[in-house]
């Protein structure tokens, strides 16, 4: 099983990577993955998290540098034994559409495979990358783990616009048979 941190190197050395490095968060990165993630509260395709919250599951989440500078980050987050969500995705505004964000999606799906998860989720209000990545766009039941988890709490329960989309790991190349 690879490492977060051999993930992340592979994820940094693709072919036609620039100055962008993708590697795990640590401690010292938690508030500026906070920042991230506040930063975008706004547009409301993010759910608010507390620093506290952040600081605790920083351990989780892959970050995208551009030398000593945090631009992007995605936390693999386990649901069950048998489905991981891909939560608080975000690139700053200067970097979206600069393939940012489709390398931290690469890296949290190789994190799932390493980690033998049979599926992973998310919830999003931009379907497209996932779906990209090979993500199918499914009822919200079908994801109950994340239901359970999450929205049985959230204030939009019931009246959700985002989508829920799921990989099944199991497919995916490079997948273990």
């Amino acid at each position: 099983m690879a490492t977060m941190t051999q993930i992340a190197t592979a994820a940094s050395s693709a072919p036609g990577a620039r100055e962008i490095a993708i590697r795990p968060a640590t401690a010292g990165d938690a508030g500026r993955v906070y920042q991230l993630i506040t930063e975008n509260l706004v547009s409301g395709h993010l759910l608010p998290r507390p620093l506290g919250e952040v600081e605790l599951h920083v351990p989780r989440f892959l970050v995208a540098t551009d030398g000593d500078d945090v631009v992007g980050c995605g936390e693999l987050a386990r649901l069950s034994p048998a489905v991981a969500e891909v939560r608080s995705l975000v690139v700053e505004g200067p970097r979206r559409g600069t393939g940012v964000g489709r390398r931290l999606l690469e890296a949290l799906i190789a994190a799932a495979v390493s980690q033998r998860f049979p599926r992973l989720c998310a919830f999003t209000h931009q379907a497209r990358p996932f779906v990209r990545a090979g993500f199918s766009i499914v009822p919200h039941p079908w994801v109950p783990a994340k239901i359970a988890a999450d929205c049985q709490t959230c204030d939009l329960f019931r009246r959700c616009r985002q989508y829920a989309v799921v990989l099944d790991l199991k497919r995916t190349a490079g997948a273990w048979r």
